[in-house]
């Protein structure tokens, strides 16, 4: 596996793209357009991993910087904006040098007016002392926090948890009027094989999307043989990591079963064609779940997106909650490995999304399946 990276924390500040992010500090809806502050780590290969706050819920210990001029994006705000940044840091440094100013004020008159100076003098220390801790305390949990790999189990932030009623007697053997093969089963708008031979629920996970990530497949092409595998590693990785007590698991979009309304049954039997043959390839258990819904490009309404399509989380929630066994994840040793980080040459970034949603390591497949690594 690709050795763990080290991470550095920064500030970004910009107005939302959409309403889908959410603060850290209070959990509350950042709206569209609304300005924000973020906490950014950088992993060694370059990913980053941002924690966005409200402007005024923005965290004490990491606002001081050279300037407000320093923080990125700031030429980008509004004059207006990039006012009220410099009063909101000014304000802070401010803060503390009155706190610091009026504790001297205390100590000293202290020293002046009772004889116990050196007993007033060490509970004064030990007051502060204990001050500086809790304030260390805080910097290094909000650290933590925003650096997924600290993270021991997985607890939904707001913006990563999903609605999701989940009731055994909406699990079909169709996916609308497709007939799924044995074993797969239909909830909601999410396909699942049901139960791999020789799978174990674990709390270890291996998460892997699909398409240019595990198979090489082509759009224009259908059928349960038109995949190749993406790389010769994958079926010895795949087997040690099952060896290893990993569960595997893939989780990939198809908005094809959905779209091809005429065509349903094709595009069902192609996509888990593919997966069942696959699996049989590479000789090693595996859970799956296929995302069929459209994503938002292609509604006119947001509040219709699909909560299980990649980058939203709905498919690991429904894999952690209801199909495995009630295991607590491992974040530091689970991960997903997936083709689209938002570089230039990908269609999307819907997976390093996917994965920063959830809090999990996130690797390409390049890197990870690579024969040099372990």
């Amino acid at each position: 596996m690709p050795p763990s990276s080290s991470s550095s924390t920064r500030i970004v500040v910009e107005y939302a793209k959409s309403g889908r992010s959410s603060c850290k500090k209070c959990s509350g809806t950042i709206s569209s357009n609304a300005l924000r502050l973020g906490l950014v780590n950088r992993d060694n290969r370059g990913y980053d991993i941002t924690k966005w706050h409200h402007f005024d819920c923005f965290p004490r210990g990491f606002e001081s910087v050279a300037s407000a001029e320093a923080i990125k994006g700031f030429s980008s705000l509004k004059s207006s904006d990039q006012e009220a940044l410099k009063k909101l840091l000014a304000g802070h440094d401010k803060s503390r040098e009155m706190d610091d100013d009026a504790t001297k004020d205390v100590q000293n008159e202290q020293n002046e007016t009772n004889p116990k100076t050196r007993k007033v003098q060490e509970a004064t220390k030990d007051i502060n002392k204990e001050a500086d801790d809790d304030a260390t305390e805080d910097v290094q949990n909000e650290q933590k926090e925003t650096n997924p790999k600290k993270r021991k189990s997985y607890t939904s932030d707001v913006e990563a948890e999903e609605k999701i009623i989940f009731s055994v007697s909406d699990i079909k053997s169709k996916y609308k009027e497709a007939t799924l093969l044995p074993k797969w089963k239909a909830f909601q708008t999410v396909i699942f094989l049901e139960q791999d031979d020789g799978l174990h629920n674990s709390s270890k996970i291996a998460a892997f999307d699909f398409d240019g990530c595990l198979a090489k497949t082509d759009v224009k092409r259908v059928g349960a043989n038109a995949w190749s595998l993406m790389y010769p590693s994958i079926p010895d990785k795949l087997q040690s990591l099952y060896s290893d007590g990993y569960k595997l698991v893939i989780f990939t979009n198809e908005s094809n079963i959905e779209r091809w309304k005429n065509k349903r049954q094709v595009a069902v039997d192609s996509k888990i064609g593919r997966l069942n043959n696959f699996i049989k390839k590479v000789k090693v258990p595996m859970q799956v779940f296929i995302a069929c819904g459209i994503g938002k490009s292609l509604k006119q309404n947001k509040d219709a997106e699909d909560p299980f399509r990649k980058p939203k989380p709905g498919m690991w929630q429904l894999m952690e909650k209801h199909f495995n066994s009630g295991f607590t994840i491992d974040m530091d040793q689970s991960f997903y490995v997936g083709d689209a980080a938002g570089r230039e040459k990908d269609h999307s970034d819907a997976d390093i999304k996917f994965a920063e949603a959830i809090g999990l390591k996130f690797y390409v497949p390049e890197e990870f399946f690579d024969s040099r690594g372990k």
